[in-house]
C-alpha cells in the first residue's frame, strides 16, 4: 500500500507527531508498505530514509508563533506531488488549508483525516479557561466544529488516535469513524535499564540526597504542556518532602520556563535527548514520571514511562488518565498545582518498591506501535475494499439498466 501523508504538523524539530511519523515510516517499510510525507519546509528538498519512505519538504512560510513549524499556502505544489506519487491512501491531520487541498485533489486515493488532537481543547479552552466554563466555551466556538464537519464530510474515513479523543469529539457531534489507538516503540524501553548511580547523579544535580524523590518530565516547552503548573506543584510539595524535578525538552517557552524555575536548585531543565536508549535509561531511573497536560488525547511519553517501569503522576482527564492505574499512578485535577502537589505528596508516602513493581508488571502490556500501524493499514484496506465493491455494484447496476 502506498500512503502519502500531507502533514503540516511534521517538523524536523517537532515533538510527538514527528516521533510518531518517523517510527510509522519504518514500520510500514518493514511490512512492505510505503509512506511518503509531504511537509512544509524552508526549502524544496527530499529526504530519503534509509529503511524506506521519504519526507518531501515543500517550501512554505513559517508559523507566526512557532517557527519550528511551517504553513502550507498554495495547493498546486501539493497536487503536483500527489499526481506524481499516485497514492492508494492520502492522510491529512491539519484542519486548515491542507484539509481542503487533500479533499479537492482529483485522484483515485481514499482520503483519511487522522485526528492527532483537538484544537477546541488545546487552544480555545486553554485560552479562556479563566473567564468561562467549558460548556460556554464550546458553545462560543461551535463554529469550529461546524467548520470541521464541512471538510470531514468529504473524507472517506476519519480516524482518531484513541478513545479519549473519540469520546471528546463525538460528544460535540464531530464525526469519528474509528479510533486506532497509538502505541510506542517498545524495544528501547525496559525496567531493566534502571541505573541507581544515574538516579543519584541526577538528584545530586538537583542539590538533593539519594533518598529524595526524583521526578521526570519530558516534552516540548509549550504552554499546552502545563510545565509552569508542574513546577509550581513541585515547589509546593518540596516544602514538605525533598523532591527533585528533571525536565527534558525545549521549545518556544524555554526562556519563560527558566524564569519560572527561578533560583530553585531542585529543578533542572535539560535539552531534549535524541538518543532513545539514553532517554529510556533516564526514564527507567526516575522514581516517577510527571505529566502536565490534561488536554492531550494521547501522550507517547506517558506510555513510555510504564514501559520503563516508571510510575506516573498525571492529570485525571485526557489520554494520560487512560494509561494510569491506581497500582502505579497518582492522579490530580488538571491545571491545578495544589492538587498536583497533593498527588506528589501521596506518591511520596507510598512504598516506592511496591509501586515500581506494579509499573514493571504493566510494562509488558503497553501497546506497541507495530500493533497500531497494522490495525491502521487493515482499516484502510477495508475502506478501499468497500469503495471498490460499491463501484462494482454501481457498474453492474448501470450495465443491467442498459441491457
Amino acid at each position: 500500500m502506498r500512503v502519502v501523508d500531507v502533514n503540516e504538523l511534521y517538523s524536523p524539530t517537532g515533538g510527538g507527531v514527528r516521533t510518531y511519523v518517523d517510527r510509522k515510516m519504518t514500520i510500514m517499510a518493514d511490512m512492505g508498505h510505503d509512506l511518503t510525507v509531504i511537509a512544509p519546509g524552508r526549502e524544496d528538498r527530499v529526504e530519503e530514509r534509509p529503511g524506506g519512505g521519504r519526507i518531501i519538504y515543500v517550501r512554505a512560510r513559517s508559523m507566526p508563533f512557532d517557527p519550528n513549524y511551517g504553513l502550507f499556502w498554495d495547493a498546486e505544489p501539493v497536487w503536483t506531488l500527489l499526481d506524481r506519487l499516485d497514492p492508494d491512501v492520502i492522510e491529512c491531520c491539519s484542519p486548515w488549508r491542507p484539509a481542503w487541498f487533500v479533499s479537492d485533489w482529483q485522484g483515485r486515493a481514499i482520503r483519511s483525516y487522522f485526528m492527532h488532537g483537538d484544537n477546541m481543547e488545546s487552544y480555545a479552552k486553554r485560552w479562556f479557561q479563566h473567564v468561562a466554563s467549558p460548556d460556554r466555551i464550546e458553545r462560543a466556538f461551535a463554529w469550529y466544529d461546524r467548520y470541521l464537519e464541512r471538510f470531514l464530510s468529504r473524507f472517506d474515513t476519519v480516524v482518531s488516535n484513541g478513545p479519549a479523543l473519540t469520546n471528546r469529539l463525538r460528544a460535540r457531534g464531530v464525526r469519528v469513524d474509528v479510533d486506532v489507538s497509538l502505541g510506542i516503540e517498545r524495544q528501547p524501553f525496559s525496567p531493566a535499564l534502571r541505573d541507581e548511580r544515574l538516579r543519584a547523579e541526577l538528584l545530586r544535580q538537583c542539590a538533593l540526597p539519594p533518598d529524595a524523590l526524583l521526578l521526570l518530565g519530558v516534552g516540548r516547552h509549550h504552554p499546552e504542556k502545563r510545565w509552569p503548573m508542574v513546577i509550581d506543584a513541585v515547589h509546593r510539595a518540596g516544602a514538605r518532602v525533598p523532591v527533585g524535578l528533571v525536565l527534558l525538552g525545549h521549545g518556544m517557552a524555554t526562556r519563560a520556563l527558566q524564569k519560572h524555575v527561578g533560583e530553585s536548585p531542585h529543578i533542572r531543565l535539560f535539552f531534549a535527548i535524541g538518543d532513545r536508549r539514553r532517554l529510556a535509561t533516564i526514564m527507567a531511573s526516575a522514581d516517577a514520571y510527571i505529566h502536565g497536560s490534561e488536554r492531550e488525547p494521547f501522550g507517547l511519553v506517558v506510555s513510555e514511562a510504564p514501559a520503563s517501569g516508571a510510575p506516573l503522576i498525571v492529570p485525571d482527564t485526557g489520554g494520560a488518565a487512560e494509561v494510569a492505574r491506581p497500582a502505579f499512578a497518582e492522579t490530580y485535577r488538571g491545571c491545578d498545582p495544589v492538587s498536583c502537589a497533593d498527588a506528589i505528596l501521596r506518591f511520596a508516602r507510598r512504598d516506592r518498591r511496591i509501586v515500581r513493581r506494579a509499573a514493571c508488571a504493566a510494562a509488558a502490556h503497553v501497546r506497541s506501535d507495530e500493533t497500531h500501524v497494522a490495525e491502521l493499514i487493515a482499516h484502510y484496506q477495508g475502506v478501499i475494499d468497500r469503495r471498490d465493491k460499491l463501484a462494482e455494484l454501481s457498474l453492474g447496476n448501470a450495465d443491467g439498466a442498459r441491457l
